[in-house]
């Protein structure tokens, strides 16, 4: 087994890409884990010669970083992703919540833009089915908690999740301007790694959890186990995981209801509703045993 000093080299390498160095460690040592699960002929000759300018040692950072940038920048838009920064600037600067500012902070994520024209329409809809929340999760989260001034809501904990460690900053930012401007609102964004279940067990217990196109980042193709472990050990009554109904060409999917889902909560006795919308579809899971 390679040591722990070999080890780091090898995720300060993958990381050295810009466009990665803002993923969490932790994640992008799990993501080299399960490449040497995958490879263990490649791990076994960097055991036996570990060398940075060896044709292995290349081979791992570069597959690697091609799964890191499939599985964290599917749905980020480079250019505009650029604005966010001042945008986020700007909306502080305001003295109450700007809708328009929002929109456009939004607009620079593939996945928030899509559902910019029904995000009110959505929480109705969502909360119709769950009851009004007053404490939300939010993994995997991206930007969408930037959406949570479109639930309506008057009283709201938010708690959001993600990787991004800039995000996270982002986020932060953005609750400590919403709790002085929204008297019933208070929130927190942290890092964290979805596939650490017994952090994500300790989590508060929530009414609602949102897991908005996550569930094939943690799957990875695999099957739906790691999926089935994260939402069973999520602390939440209602946990509401959306998919996309168009391929990222746009062509609407053959098959765009998730099969998988229906039976996984026939066997575990969870409610299901699902609410679907030009883009993407929302599974709605309502959990017996919280």
């Amino acid at each position: 087994m390679l040591n722990e000093g070999q080890f780091s080299q090898l995720v300060t390498a993958i990381k050295q890409k810009r466009e990665l160095q803002k993923i969490n460690e932790d994640f992008v040592r799990d993501e080299l884990l399960f490449f040497f699960q995958r490879e263990k002929k490649v791990q076994e000759q960097l055991e036996k010669k570990f060398n940075p300018k060896s044709a292995d040692f290349r081979q791992v950072v570069k597959e690697v970083r091609s799964k890191l940038r499939r599985v964290y920048s599917l749905f980020r838009i480079d250019e505009k992703e650029k604005n966010r920064q001042q945008l986020v600037k700007l909306l502080l600067k305001e003295k109450e919540v700007n809708p328009e500012l929002l929109k456009k902070i939004l607009e620079t994520n593939a996945s928030t833009k899509e559902r910019i024209p029904f995000y009110a329409t959505l929480y109705q809809k969502l909360f119709k089915i769950t009851g009004e929340p007053k404490l939300i999760l939010d993994l995997g989260c991206g930007i969408n908690p930037f959406s949570v001034y479109f639930t309506g809501l008057k009283e709201l904990e938010y708690l959001a999740y993600d990787l991004n460690e800039e995000e996270i900053g982002f986020l932060n930012r953005f609750f400590r301007f919403l709790t002085k401007t929204w008297p019933g609102f208070k929130g927190k964004a942290e890092v964290l790694n979805l596939r650490q279940f017994s952090k994500l067990k300790k989590i508060k217990n929530a009414d609602v959890c949102f897991l908005f196109k996550f569930t094939d980042v943690l799957d990875r193709g695999k099957g739906h186990k790691v999926s089935e472990e994260v939402i069973t050990a999520i602390p939440a009554k209602n946990i509401i995981v959306s998919f996309p109904t168009k391929t990222m060409s746009g062509k609407e999917m053959s098959f765009p209801e998730r099969k998988w889902i229906e039976l996984m909560c026939k066997r575990l006795g969870y409610g299901l509703q699902a609410v679907k919308f030009n883009n993407e579809i929302f599974y709605v899971l309502r959990k017996r045993n919280i």
